[in-house]
């Protein structure tokens, strides 16, 4: 593997470990029959060690209609292998019971990896981590007598093995692994141990041995390797100490993050100019350049051991990382006798040694600016007044509302009842976020006559509970409590006599990360009381409780379309009051086009949301602190999570993604949960398209990578692209010289080529792509000397008059 000196100042810029192959003509298998294996310097795959540059994409997040474009935008942004985990939850939902379809379609993902010409690291973990629910694991695991995770526990390493057996025996069937000619060429057993594995003292550092042991014995034939674990054995790779991951640059909807994407994207093709030296290098050269400047080398001979590159790869084997780690200040530095200036907080990228052709401050990408289109998806049968309302202009999504109410407390007859207060998941096992405690307590006279005389009121006080709790009194909400394992105290009022006491827990996702998983749980903790009475507090512990599982609308699914009429559906008033605990049901059409659709749910408090009964998730609109924010977003600096902070003092989230297999042209059914009060009839169905574009590049860019080939033309370009479906209608914005501002900004500075305009639109106008040269000689003379001239576009991006790509029905205003 490739060495590395344990710096700061090559954050996430060198890789490690590396596979690049060229794309072999697909056969009747992806790839001709290959082995994988690996040294102290990088992978070596077919005899030849290469770099890796990886794509995360994880299938079951994306539907299967999308993976072909979310594959596509991965390879295109420099990915030669996609790596993705295991979801064990989602493939062994019940124990013994396995799931391999639709968004669990494993195998299909695979192989639509392999036919894009792109290879696959399978990280099975099992567990995951990923921001996904209890970290993978299924919640049934817990239940096993005795078990412990990740630690040396029989109970558990017979279920782990059994899995993990289970994916490769799967893997090797379908003739998935590179020696069969598929496109896995690495897998992962277990997910930053390290990190934990002092918790579990001498049964983790046993349990690391065994699932390494256990792994190999699988027969896989490629190699095996554990994330971030520094006493990995010898058999499997320790760790990748450094890998590109793509999967932050892609949206679920299939949209480009721009420049973010682009500027990634060259990255990625200037670290594999590199790598002839990267992978050659047994260490990297240190050498320093100034109090807070330096370079790491990586070079070796011209008759190296590996003779499988080129004549021309030999002769470059010599790369090098200029890094500037001053948060403030720029430098001009010396390295073999030439002169490199080197932007504050930034590395330098000499392919050979020699010339610069990436600097990590110096974007030239351009930037998408991302617009939310509302649409009108149908023609409605009420009042354009009843449509749009009174406050704000918006769009419905449907000619009616309907509406039920969700009981509060027991709704069936598989409810029961024990003594004692249960921990949350041991009864729900997960199968719903609610489960309701019902229990009756008695009131007496000398109790109210005690709580007017000394001006209080009962409480219910709860040591410890996640993650929402709702007390119920009579029917009525009493408050509500969230939080991670906070305390509670609610004050609630009762009548004389016998009154309901309902408590409602929620989940809102299962602990992801940490020791001890399994003992995490749900629900209440410690001491569970009635304070302020006469006698003393009451124990609920001790008291009688019935337990209701989940809501009655999920039980009879009246999300779904065959099951939707089970509930007995009323009309919803445009002028009804807000409602807690209230069912919506309504139909919209499906925006015309291919942009992602999103629904707009602003106006909705904390529920879910279902789509032709597919789960669009649970939905809170937070309100983000208003203090924070910077005006201007300065990327320089070691990283926190203050930094850039944006849309302080507004919701956290609005838009709730529908993936367009789950629509229909017309008559889709959203059905919605509402816990907390929110108004339906402000819901809006969106899209989202990137309608303007910018570019901001100076004559001190490097050239695009594309010429590094040739190094006949370093001239620096702009590179300004629509989406798929649309052309450059309009130029908004060009000066060559000094402009001001920034995208969507700008405006002329005192330099200024009166024919940049011109230029521009004559290059880019009517074309889904472009490209301008940053030169004097592009705009016909040097509109003033001795000033480094920068060129600033804004465009209009339109739909083709070629393209059968539908545009979204728009509003205007009245």
């Amino acid at each position: 593997m490739v060495g590395r000196r344990a710096s700061m100042t090559l954050p996430w810029l060198i890789l490690c470990l590396s596979i690049h192959l060229s794309l072999l003509a697909l056969a009747a298998e992806y790839f001709k029959p290959f082995n994988v294996s690996y040294d102290h310097r990088a992978m070596i795959v077919d005899g030849k060690r290469r770099m890796l540059i990886s794509a995360g994409i994880h299938y079951p997040r994306a539907t299967p209609e999308m993976w072909p474009d979310l594959i596509e935008k991965s390879k295109e942004g420099g990915a030669d292998v996609i790596q993705t985990y295991v979801f064990w939850n989602g493939h062994e939902p019940v124990k013994g019971e396995y799931n391999f379809d639709g968004r669990y379609d494993l195998v299909k993902f695979v192989k639509l990896v392999g036919s894009s010409g792109l290879y696959l690291h399978l990280r099975i973990g099992p567990y995951v981590c990923a921001e996904w629910n209890f970290g993978g694991f299924p919640v049934w695991l817990r239940d096993i007598p005795g078990i412990e995770f990740r630690t040396d526990n029989a109970p558990f390493k017979d279920e782990m093995e059994r899995f993990v057996k289970k994916i490769v025996d799967l893997m090797r069937e379908e003739q998935l692994f590179s020696w069969q000619g598929g496109p896995i060429i690495m897998l992962q057993i277990e997910n930053e141990y390290g990190n934990i594995e002092g918790k579990f003292g001498q049964g983790g550092k046993d349990y690391v041995k065994w699932a390494a042991k256990m792994a190999l014995s699988l027969g896989a034939r490629v190699p095996w390797v554990m994330c971030k674990q520094t006493d990995a054995p010898d058999e499997v790779v320790r760790s990748l100490a450094i890998v590109l991951n793509l999967s932050d640059l892609i949206y679920y909807g299939c949209l480009l993050s721009e420049p973010k994407w682009g500027h990634l994207k060259d990255l990625h093709a200037a670290i594999k100019l590199c790598e002839p030296s990267l992978v050659a290098a047994d260490s990297p050269q240190y050498i320093k350049l100034g109090p807070k400047q330096e370079a790491h080398v990586y070079s070796e001979n011209v008759l190296g051991e590996d003779l499988n590159f080129s004549l021309n790869q030999t002769k470059s084997r010599c790369s090098a990382f200029l890094a500037n780690i001053d948060e403030h200040n720029s430098a001009t530095v010396t390295f073999r006798g030439q002169k490199y200036n080197l932007p504050a907080w930034s590395v330098s990228i000499l392919p050979d040694c020699k010339n610069t052709v990436f600097n990590s401050a110096k974007v030239a990408a351009q930037t998408s600016v991302k617009s939310v289109e509302s649409s009108l998806s149908l023609s409605s049968d009420i009042s354009l007044s009843q449509q749009f309302g009174t406050k704000n202009f918006s769009v419905y999504v449907t000619k009616s509302w309907m509406t039920v109410k969700e009981p509060i407390g027991i709704w069936s007859n598989d409810s029961f009842t024990v003594q004692g207060i249960l921990e949350h998941l041991n009864v729900t096992k997960d199968y719903s976020d609610y489960l309701w405690y019902i229990s009756r307590i008695y009131i007496s006279d000398e109790d109210i006559s005690f709580w007017e005389e000394n001006n209080i009121s009962p409480a219910v006080k709860i040591d410890s509970m996640r993650d929402v709790l709702r007390v119920f009194v009579n029917g009525k909400l009493e408050g509500t409590v969230s939080g991670r394992w906070v305390k509670v105290f609610q004050p609630v009022q009762f009548v004389k006599g016998y009154n309901d006491l309902v408590f409602l827990s929620q989940t809102v996702g299962l602990q992801n990360y940490g020791a001890f998983l399994e003992k995490d749980g749900a629900g209440f903790r410690g001491e569970v009381k009635l304070t302020g009475f006469r006698n003393g507090d009451i124990d609920l512990s001790k008291s009688l409780w019935t337990y209701q599982v989940g809501l009655k609308g999920e039980f009879l699914k009246i999300y779904a379309a065959e099951e939707n009429d089970k509930a007995e559906w009323t009309d919803l008033s445009p002028d009804a009051d807000p409602s807690i605990f209230t069912w919506y049901k309504s139909y919209f059409d499906a925006p015309a086009g291919t942009n992602p659709v999103a629904l707009d749910l602003a106006s909705m408090g904390k529920g879910q949301a279902w789509v032709n009964g597919h789960h669009i998730g649970r939905y809170w609109t937070i309100v983000a602190p208003k203090g924070g924010c910077q005006n201007v977003c300065d990327y320089r600096g070691a990283y926190n999570s203050d930094k850039c902070t944006t849309n302080c003092g507004k919701p956290t989230q609005t838009l709730y993604h529908i993936p367009r297999a789950w629509l229909k042209d017309s008559n889709n059914l959203l059905v919605l949960f509402e816990e907390t009060g929110g108004n339906p009839l402000e819901i809006s169905v969106k899209t989202r398209t990137t309608r303007y574009i910018c570019g901001l590049v100076s004559e001190s860019h490097y050239p695009p990578l594309h010429k590094w080939s040739t190094k006949n033309d370093l001239t620096p370009e702009m590179q300004l692209r629509c989406e798929n479906g649309y052309t450059i209608s309009s130029i908004e914005f060009a000066s060559y010289g000094t402009p001001q501002g920034s995208c969507q900004k700008f405006a002329l500075g005192k330099c200024h080529a009166s024919n940049s305009l011109a230029i521009v639109s004559k290059a880019c106008i009517g074309r889904k792509s472009c490209s301008v040269e940053i030169s004097n000689l592009a705009f016909g003379g040097d509109p003033c000397r001795r000033v480094i001239k920068t060129l600033a576009v804004g465009a209009i991006c339109s739909l083709s008059s070629s393209s059968n790509v539908g545009s979204p029905q728009l509003l205007s205003t009245m």
